[in-house]
């Protein structure tokens, strides 16, 4: 089950980016050969072992957090070299536990088994509590400050990526009400078109209904009537039309009855209404016949209404031509009439007009990618032309500025809803403020506490360090210090007691490399080496000091050399 469990954690989905497998071996070949130098002395063998541990403890570090710190705490703790282990492990492990009280907990076993094994395993002859001071210092400067700091760093990152979230929900929330704001404006308008345009339409049409059976009127006057009926039950078509669009933003142009009629094949529809009106209208079709996308194929029905139209308001009675290329790439729908006749002009009553016509055109062919162009044609005439394309609109560049989880305008997809471009996320806002809470306040408070209590720890010990290296020099140098007096008043052959009761009792850990830099020891013999307290010659960088070696309970040799300071 465990192997299972390793196996689970080290191959999850995206444990491993290539960024991460190069960061791991540079990281791997750094702290293998320092393990295995720790154990130089002790055999191959045991260095490569050494070496493997490293590397291991560094992998499961990220997957295993807890027990690699605390193991890596113990090995720590026998061999000194893993003490760099020590600090990467106290990097991962002080960003991955999340309980800070678990943090604590861990950390606290660790340096308990660190001391531990660091006071039983000690290489040099200091106390106890000596020992347990340093080993403290150096378990807070390569494990304790790592550990704060990386978890500064992951809770630094976690505030941060809280906010954004927090952000990104204050400006859902924020389109979300612009959008309730839209739209129960196009639904107020949406009810005055209703209640006043359509009232107006439906008697308008009973009116010329009631006019086109009447017995008085003379067939083309019955001609006449019929061709404003139908026009006034098309305006109603088209309002209903336009009210569901502001009602709902849910337009069909292609199905349903208001929608027939409403594209190309409409269009014939308009000139056979516009010749009913008594204008001379053409409609000529060349090229190949190919489908349009719905909206650009409701927006060539319109440009053709909307030229009919204001060629029928401003030029009365002028010839009208309404002509549909078909080109390779696009659809070309051009209206253009001719001037007005001289005798069209008198008596005629002022056009109302809203001048919004023709920019409403232009924007509906921008929208589906195409274009319109309106001005004076040939011989004094005017002439509106639209290109509109066959495929749907080409998408466009758009910048994006939330992530995609939180593409509240659709940005990605270039998506026009019907409430003006926003796609809200109606299943509700997402329990932030508690995140950002815990991010910016119990988080933080513990991250001073923890900080200052590092702190003040790390100044008392470090009080208590210098006053036990200020008590550690002295017995130290009482240990390895002697007057040349002592030197000359002791003989080669005098017994061992007495000389050692002359010399300073203990040795110190100093000593040992007196021995090393001193003259070779007769066989057999067990020295001691000792630093002079009197000032010799300038020899450079050396000092005098003096060696005593004992052999079957008696001075075999007393020599005076000069040492490394």
């Amino acid at each position: 089950m465990k192997a299972l469990d390793v196996r689970k954690h080290l191959g999850a989905p995206g444990m491993w980016p290539r960024r991460r497998i190069l960061g791991e071996t540079a990281l791997a070949l750094v702290l293998a050969p320092l393990a295995a130098l720790s154990l130089m002395d002790q055999g191959a063998a045991r260095m490569a072992a050494a070496a493997v541990a490293a590397v291991v403890l560094c992998v499961l570090r990220r997957a295993f957090p807890a027990t690699v710190l605390v193991l890596t705490g113990a090995v720590a703790g026998v061999l000194g070299a893993f003490g760099v282990v020590l600090m990467v492990v106290s990097w991962s492990a002080g960003a991955r536990i999340e309980a800070p009280r678990r943090a604590l907990a861990l950390f606290t076993a660790s340096y308990v088994l660190y001391a531990a094994l660091s006071v039983h395993h000690a290489s040099f002859d200091l106390s106890v509590l000596q020992t347990l001071l340093f080993t403290t210092l150096a378990f807070l400067a390569t494990t304790v400050v790592p550990g704060l700091a990386s978890r500064n760093r992951a809770q630094r990152r976690a505030l941060l990526r809280a906010l954004h979230e927090h952000n990104a929900q204050l400006l859902r929330e924020r389109e979300m009400i612009a959008s309730h704001a839209r739209l129960r404006e196009r639904q107020r308008i949406a009810h005055d078109m209703h209640d006043s345009l359509g009232h107006q339409l439906a008697l308008i049409a009973v009116h010329t209904g009631a006019l086109e059976v009447d017995r008085d009127l003379t067939d083309g006057q019955r001609q006449a009537v019929g061709v404003l009926r139908e026009a006034s039950v098309a305006a109603m078509h088209e309002l209903r039309e336009v009210v569901g669009i502001l009602s709902d933003g849910t337009p069909d142009l292609t199905h349903g009855r208001e929608g027939e009629g409403r594209g190309v094949a409409g269009i014939e529809g308009l000139v056979a209404a516009s010749r009913g009106a008594r204008a001379v209208v053409e409609l000529k079709r060349t090229g190949e016949v190919r489908p349009l996308a719905p909206a650009a194929d409701h927006a060539a029905y319109r440009i053709v209404q909307e030229a009919l139209t204001n060629a029928l308001k401003h030029a009365p009675e002028a010839s009208i031509a309404v002509e549909l290329r078909y080109e390779p790439d696009s659809l070309v729908v051009e209206v253009a009439n001719g001037p007005v006749p001289v005798t069209a002009g008198g008596g005629r009553r002022p056009v109302v007009s809203g001048g919004q016509g023709l920019t409403g055109l232009q924007e509906r062919a921008r929208l589906v990618g195409g274009m319109v162009h309106a001005g004076p044609g040939g011989e004094g005439g005017f002439r509106v032309a639209g290109v509109l394309p066959y495929g749907p609109r080409p998408r466009r560049e758009v910048t994006t500025f939330v992530d995609a989880a939180n593409d509240f305008r659709a940005q990605s997809d270039g998506v026009v809803s019907g409430d003006g471009g926003a796609d809200i996320d109606w299943s509700g806002p997402p329990d932030r403020q508690r995140e950002l809470d815990i991010a910016m306040g119990r988080k933080r408070k513990g991250l001073v506490i923890g900080c200052g209590a590092a702190l003040l720890a790390f100044v008392i010990l470090g009080v208590l360090a210098v006053v036990l290296v200020v008590d550690l020099v002295g017995k130290e140098s009482d240990k390895l210090l002697i007057e040349p007096s002592v030197y000359d008043s002791v003989k080669v052959g005098d017994a061992e007691t007495a000389v050692r009761d002359k010399l300073p009792h203990g040795e110190s850990f100093l000593a040992s490399t007196l021995n090393d830099e001193g003259p070779v020891a007769p066989k057999g013999a067990k020295c001691s080496s000792y630093l002079s307290t009197a000032d010799w010659p300038d020899q450079g960088d050396k000092v005098p000091a003096y060696r005593f070696c004992f052999r079957d309970g008696r001075l075999i040799e007393k020599k005076a050399f000069l040492s490394k300071s």
